[in-house]
């Protein structure tokens, strides 16, 4: 329609009415696969300088990480052995190759570093993941990367100052013959020790894994329970092959396994009641 002057006339309606304005889009799906990558790749490279400042930390305290730290378990006035039931013995290690020292002083800076960057790491990956499964909100980000990382430092200190003393003390006094003496290449040893500590920090992702898993409904604390028997078999199966045998340094290495497994099923029960909750309330919505 049109008035006199043939302008168009404007409708009452639409004089009053503001205009529409459309939703805000989120930033996270409005991003191309390219955006993506470049986010990942800017994360990752944040997270490798939180590793390499780790390095310059262990490189600076390195005569402690080195001389307490990780040769503390190859003496017998290791203080754990103060409080463990073990009858320590030292422990001799050798360097039968020309650069074995070097490259096992190195790679252990390295591997410390990665320990003390690992936070800020984990932070990284964690905020690049999390917004394509629940929210972007920060806060959440947070304190799901404190929720995994208090566990894998909490791996690591049970396999430094529990599985690593009883560990090398075991193999250290194996001995299948008296004209047989133990000499370990330096080289093993402290690779011996990176494995098992960090195979603990990732062991203890168990609670963290069930958490996660349960919270997108791929396992249910009820089928936790199922399995329980054989997660306490294989707990037992692990200590007496890692400790001397005599059970009470297998209860020690066994206990907080089985301790870990059941603390997964009761936070596998508290992820399935909020997953219950948001589909719920997102029901409700609809």
């Amino acid at each position: 329609m049109s008035d006199l002057t043939g302008r168009p006339k404007r409708s009452i309606m639409g004089s009053i009415l503001p205009k529409a304005t459309p939703p805000a889009e989120d930033p996270t799906t409005s991003m191309s696969f390219l955006d993506h990558l470049e986010e990942l790749r800017w994360r990752i490279l944040k997270g490798l300088i939180a590793v390499f400042a780790g390095v310059i930390v262990a490189f600076i305290f390195r005569d402690f990480f080195i001389q307490q730290f990780i040769l503390g378990p190859a003496s017998k006035d290791f203080f754990m052995y103060q409080i463990m039931p073990i009858n320590a013995v030292d422990l001799s290690l050798i360097s039968r190759r020309l650069p074995g020292q070097f490259f096992t002083y190195w790679g252990t800076l390295i591997i410390i570093g990665g320990i003390i960057g690992s936070p800020f790491l984990v932070y990284q990956i964690w905020a690049f993941i999390e917004p394509a499964l629940q929210s972007t909100e920060k806060i959440k980000t947070v304190l799901n990367a404190l929720f995994i990382n208090f566990f894998f430092l909490l791996g690591i200190s049970f396999g430094y100052l529990i599985l690593v003393p009883f560990a090398v003390q075991f193999f250290t006094q194996f001995i299948i013959s008296d004209i047989i003496s133990n000499e370990f290449d330096i080289n093993e040893y402290f690779v011996s020790v990176a494995l098992w500590t960090l195979a603990c920090g990732v062991i203890f992702q168990i609670p963290v894994i069930s958490w996660f898993l349960s919270k997108v409904g791929l396992i249910t604390p009820e089928g936790m329970k199922i399995y329980r028997r054989h997660a306490i078999v294989g707990a037992m199966i692990l200590s007496a092959f890692l400790t001397p045998p005599d059970p009470v340094s297998q209860i020690m290495i066994a206990l907080p396994l089985i301790l870990l497994y059941q603390f997964s099923i009761f936070l596998s029960r508290i992820a399935l009641k909020q997953r219950k909750k948001e589909m719920e309330a997102a029901f409700a919505d609809d």
